[in-house]
């Protein structure tokens, strides 16, 4: 019989905020403890009341991605679109071409072409720009 009360494993690609501001296809995310004002685009309308907490999935394509030895975790600007992101790898997966990277708030990246999330490995420190057009999905 399973444990009730085992937790359930964090969902490393699902990044957390407020709600700031929500417009037919875009909104702005804010992260909580942070100054950041994230522009995000949306494929469908979001329902959370503005102010509210919400979760989902950040989802970008990367432009080259690099290693690094050292550095911070950091989205570029702080108030916009993501242009550049800097953390370290939490996840690779490989049949969807993905890397998560831990920026701050977790942001999902499919690789640059003739690069692939084999390259990488969990806890690896990289930096990458961002091309434009990121978006959020909501968890529900």
């Amino acid at each position: 019989m399973p444990d009730p009360t085992a937790t359930k494993p964090v969902d490393k690609s699902i990044a957390r905020g407020v709600l700031a501001e929500a417009h037919d296809d875009y909104i702005i995310l804010a992260i909580p403890d942070s100054d950041y004002r994230i522009k995000l685009l949306i494929n469908e309308p979001v329902t959370t009341p503005l102010s509210h907490r919400i979760a989902g999935a950040i989802h970008g394509q990367a432009r080259r991605i690099d290693l690094i030895k050292s550095g911070g975790l950091f989205v570029e600007p702080i108030e916009g679109r993501p242009r550049r992101v800097q953390g370290r790898i939490v996840a690779t997966d490989i049949s969807n071409g993905t890397v998560t990277i831990n920026a701050g708030p977790p942001i999902v990246l499919r690789t640059y072409k003739g690069q692939s999330p084999a390259d990488f490995q969990v806890g690896q420190l990289v930096t990458t720009g961002v091309e434009p057009g990121s978006t959020f999905s909501p968890v529900i």
